[in-house]
């Protein structure tokens, strides 16, 4: 009986796996995080690299200004004024009143790039708190901020800035919070219209049945959501405080003497354009390259943030070459 039941059995493969001993399971790699995938994107950027690069190299040296700086900029020699490039170690000559050129760049980056990064974060700040209240409460409170926001908009910034900087001085301090105070509109518009379309979520409304503060729904859930566009408009708020203050220091209304900045060396190179040009060239320059890689480095970081972004050529090409069977 036992034969025919064999015998008449289907033939049934065994399709469990066979487990020898015991052998562990091969760990599984740890899927990347957001930001690591960003800067995968921003990494193969080569103009974002390029201009990160080109930051750093700026930074390193206003931070070491002291150290690579060859002469006093302050130091006036009237003996050795308007020198060639080169002539007694002076690598790119001095100006009017003697004093060498390269040095008081360098020392100028330090005005330059402190202004530039602290006017960012300051409006920055104040936008994303300004803007978050504006959205998640709206009613009253949004209508409030916005006509506020609305008001000085229209305000022409320029001119408060002189108007500002005439009355209280032109105190480094003064030109920093007059700067922020007139660039943080923009952040606070963005991140309403990010909060408008975040309060809606459902995990907000999760948040609020769990009984999550407003404040924390505010800085522990949706700001976080809302970081990448504010990064974005960072980098590239960095670049406008720079020549804002650049324009100010041209008309005799940003840093004044003894300290120096790149607008300021501008503003002093204006009476010697027919006769020593290179003097408005060098700054004018410096301000140029470093604008251009803060603007370089913020469309690197919105492109490596964009889901929606366009592959290249390259990009597919190579996609086909690894994943297509045809490879056409």
């Amino acid at each position: 009986m036992s034969d025919l039941n064999t015998a008449t059995a289907p033939n049934v493969q065994n399709t469990d796996p066979v487990v020898t001993g015991n052998a562990p399971l091969p760990p599984t790699g740890k899927p990347p995080g957001p930001w690591k995938i960003v800067w995968q994107k921003f990494s193969r950027n080569p103009f974002a690299m390029t201009g990160l690069v080109v930051l750093l190299i700026f930074i390193f040296v206003a931070v070491f200004a002291k150290f690579i700086a060859p002469f006093d900029p302050a130091k006036i020699d009237l003996m050795t004024a308007n020198l060639k490039p080169g002539v007694d170690g002076h690598w790119l000559g001095t100006d009017e009143l003697g004093r060498d050129i390269f040095s008081r760049l360098v020392h100028s980056s330090q005005v330059s790039l402190l202004i530039g990064f602290s006017v960012a974060i300051i409006a920055v700040f104040l936008g994303s708190i300004l803007g978050a209240i504006s959205g998640y409460f709206g009613g009253w409170i949004d209508t409030v901020l916005m006509r506020l926001i609305d008001v000085m908009i229209s305000l022409p910034s320029l001119f408060i800035n002189i108007l500002v900087m005439a009355i209280f001085g032109t105190k480094l301090l003064y030109l920093i919070l007059i700067l922020a105070l007139t660039s943080w509109t923009g952040v606070a518009r963005l991140v309403r219209g990010q909060f408008l379309q975040l309060r809606e979520m459902q995990y907000v409304e999760a948040a609020r049945a769990t009984g999550v503060s407003h404040s924390g729904i505010i800085f522990r859930h949706l700001l976080r959501n809302a970081s990448f566009p504010i990064i974005v408009n960072a980098t590239l708020m960095v670049g406008g405080a720079i020549l804002s203050e650049s324009g100010l220091s041209y008309l005799g209304l940003g840093i004044q003497m003894p300290a120096t900045s790149w607008g300021l060396m501008l503003s002093n190179s204006q009476e010697f354009m027919l006769t020593n040009p290179m003097q408005a060239v060098y700054p004018g320059l410096c301000i140029l390259i470093v604008v251009l890689a803060v603007n370089f480095i913020g469309d690197g970081i919105r492109d490596a943030l964009d889901p929606r972004q366009k592959n290249t050529r390259r990009r597919l090409a190579k996609w086909r070459k690894n994943f297509s069977k045809s490879g056409i």
